[in-house]
């Protein structure tokens, strides 16, 4: 399925598990995402976030060495290049809060990503070093990949029976299948099947 983050074609109260890995970092509002994806929750579902962390060691390093112009302790995310930003731990964990999640569990990762470490030393014993860090996510975050287990909190209510997608632009809960397209019943736009994949980011109606 394609379709656009802050207008996700899902009815309220859809998903019992959500998962955003490696795709956080690509987004230029990213609350509002947080927002969509919790809009789509049921009230306990389990989400969990991966993202780039801009407070990690090597970004602390450069900065004390005078090698990067921003400071990894501000909590403004950084555009390190485009559509590619890191976030801030804190900040990250204030979106998820705003957006209606509590947060369970932190685990820093991906310590030994620099290409000497790779070079030098075995993959296995890699794995095993930063498996045993990992933890340590739970209370400082320094590595530059984090992932975060949340639970979605707050008195949603659970989609009916049946329902699924909803039109992305009018909100409407009921698409009608029509040839190749799903027809919103309220506001007529007609959203395409290609090949078997739903595109709600193209109207063709």
């Amino acid at each position: 399925m394609a379709a656009d983050i802050y207008k996700l074609p899902f009815v309220d109260g859809l998903f019992d598990t959500a998962t955003m890995i490696r795709t956080l970092h690509h987004m230029t509002e990213p609350q509002a995402a947080l927002h969509q994806v919790r809009r789509t929750m049921q009230t306990g579902a389990t989400f969990i976030l991966e993202y780039a962390n801009k407070q990690n060691i090597k970004a602390i390093l450069r900065y004390f060495l005078s090698r990067q112009s921003w400071s990894p302790f501000s909590l403004q995310s950084v555009e390190f290049e485009k559509l590619n930003f890191d976030y801030h731990p804190k900040m990250v964990r204030n979106w998820l809060s705003e957006s209606g999640f509590t947060l369970e569990r932190q685990l820093a990762v991906s310590y030994f990503r620099l290409g000497a470490f790779k070079k030098y030393l075995p993959l296995n014993l890699l794995v095993r070093m930063d498996a045993i860090l990992q933890p340590t996510g739970n209370w400082c975050q320094l590595s530059p990949s984090v992932f975060t287990r949340s639970y979605a909190v707050g008195d949603t209510q659970k989609a009916s029976e049946g329902m699924f997608f909803k039109c992305p632009v009018c909100e409407a809960d009921f698409l009608k299948p029509h040839q190749a397209s799903l027809i919103c019943q309220k506001c007529s736009r007609a959203w395409p099947i290609r090949e078997g994949i739903f595109d709600f980011r193209v109207n063709v109606g």
